[in-house]
């Protein structure tokens, strides 16, 4: 079955390049990003984990822990880390789990069920393991992106979308298109006028079902 928005996500256990994790424990009262790879020492992996690696201090800005995802195991993970370190200039301090045996990749429904690996696999053979995941607090998944294997995943737009999913957290508002920090949100239909304007002070209407108002942090 499908992992759909708003599902609570799998709980495992997995190895990962810095020891066992219990993933729900691991994400304990954070924001976390789980995002996957089909192949160690592959080029344009390693440089999207580069990127990961360079945003560390956003991450850590948004209160949002990181891990990554492959079919290699712990071993080749570390060796690994050599290489994205050297291309991003900065270390790559979160984990990579290892799941060889692909129970955390089907469970996420990255992988089908018949899905396995050969002797002498490609990157070919876990293609659809390209996808990032961003699960809030509650252990809910709110946003998932699936890319193919010829196209780098742009980190600045998951970090936008992360920084657009916690300002709406729980909150009667959303965000417009291409929505940048600091600027306008859009008021919720679950609020009349004068609820709004209670709540989110002058409204700028441009139709009568879209009202923004300014951010107030």
């Amino acid at each position: 079955m499908a992992l759909r928005i708003n599902d609570v996500v799998p709980d495992f256990t997995a190895e990962t390049d810095q020891g066992t994790i219990s993933f729900h424990d691991w994400i304990g009262d954070s924001w976390a990003i789980l995002f996957s790879h089909p192949k160690d020492f592959t080029p344009v992996c390693t440089t999207e984990f580069g990127a990961v690696a360079q945003l560390a201090p956003e991450w850590e800005k948004r209160g949002t822990k990181v891990i990554g995802i492959s079919v290699d195991s712990a071993a080749q993970h570390t060796k690994w880390k050599d290489d994205i370190e050297s291309f991003a200039g900065a270390p790559a301090g979160f984990p990579i789990i290892a799941d060889e045996g692909l129970e955390v990749s089907k469970a996420f429904d990255m992988l089908p069920a018949d899905a396995y690996l050969p002797d002498g696999r490609t990157p070919a053979h876990s293609a659809t393991v390209r996808s990032v995941f961003i699960i809030s607090p509650d252990k809910k998944l709110q946003l998932s992106m699936t890319y193919p294997m010829s196209v780098g995943r742009n980190f600045a737009e998951v970090l936008r979308a992360l920084d657009g999913l916690q300002k709406t957290y729980g909150a009667p508002v959303a965000t417009p298109a291409n929505w940048q920090v600091g600027q306008d949100v859009i008021v919720a239909l679950s609020l009349d006028d004068a609820a709004a304007t209670e709540k989110y002070g002058a409204l700028d209407k441009k139709l009568p079902y879209l009202r923004f108002a300014k951010d107030k942090g």
